[in-house]
């Protein structure tokens, strides 16, 4: 592990592809943070803060994402897995706990349940909730609110604030995930997680989403949960999906200040 003690910033090459990655570097535990769909490492920034600096930070835009990264041929979920340890590699870290939002979670869970030798420990936030919501009906939805919303994100593209993506990537990636969600899918990987792992969930809706949708993904969490005693809701906020870490950014560091607290105590002894 490298002990830088200023922040980096730039470009991480991989495959055909360049990631834009910012490390605060120093001694202190490594976090590394893994954004939402569609979302920039800024979305971090308050959590980030509310912890300080006695944890190294490591955040970046996943392909096509922000204002600096670079576009792919492959936007597949795989991919992004394999992103979090090229990026960690590419930074000289060789454990780091795990924190995810929305999307991000889902890649914090996969990672952190194939990775247990590396995973200090997981912060699931608003995501990785095994529940069958993919139907065919919501494809239909799903390809129309991309479509419809193409004129916006083309507009907010030069601000790094939307992906450098078709309205069909977005639309197909965001349908792989409803795919990686089911219970049959996710399930499985949620039960071989092995390191300390805190769910932080919102409440009410997000973009896309009706009525009391997304409280029912938060409730098929429960079984996951009885199986696997090493996954616990840290809290459950007031805020909503989309909002959850700018009113509720506290709320999340408090989770990972817990998640490491319980990685240090099962560390091994020095000798």
């Amino acid at each position: 592990m490298t002990t830088e003690s200023s922040t980096w910033s730039g470009l991480v090459p991989i495959d055909d592809t360049a990631l834009a990655v910012t490390d605060t570097g120093g001694t202190g535990l490594p976090v590394v943070y893994l954004n939402g769909q569609f979302a920039t490492q800024g979305y971090w920034r308050r959590v980030i803060a509310d912890l300080g600096t006695g944890y190294r930070h490591i955040t970046y835009d996943e392909r096509a994402r922000g204002r600096k990264s670079k576009k792919s041929a492959d936007y597949s979920f795989e991919t992004m897995v394999r992103d979090v340890d090229a990026v960690l590699d590419a930074r000289g870290v060789d454990k780091a706990l795990v924190v995810g939002w929305s999307y991000g979670a889902f890649l914090a869970a996969h990672w952190a349940s194939r990775n247990p030798e590396r995973a200090l420990g997981a912060v699931l936030v608003e995501g990785a909730e095994p529940n069958d919501w993919l139907t065919d009906a919501l494809e239909v939805r799903i390809r129309k609110l991309f479509r419809l919303l193409t004129p916006v994100t083309w507009l907010l593209r030069p601000t790094g604030l939307t992906p450098r993506l078709s309205a069909g990537q977005q639309a197909e990636s965001n349908i792989e995930l409803g795919k990686i969600a089911r219970e049959s899918a996710l399930g499985p990987v949620l039960d071989a997680i092995s390191v300390p792992t805190r769910y932080v969930l919102a409440s009410g809706a997000s973009l896309g989403s009706k009525g009391d949708e997304q409280e029912h993904i938060r409730a098929s969490l429960g079984p996951a949960l009885e199986r696997n005693p090493i996954l616990k809701i840290s809290a459950k906020v007031a805020s909503n999906h989309d909002w959850i870490l700018r009113k509720d950014f506290r709320a999340v560091a408090d989770a990972v200040r817990e998640v490491a607290g319980l990685a240090a105590e099962q560390a091994p002894e020095p000798r």
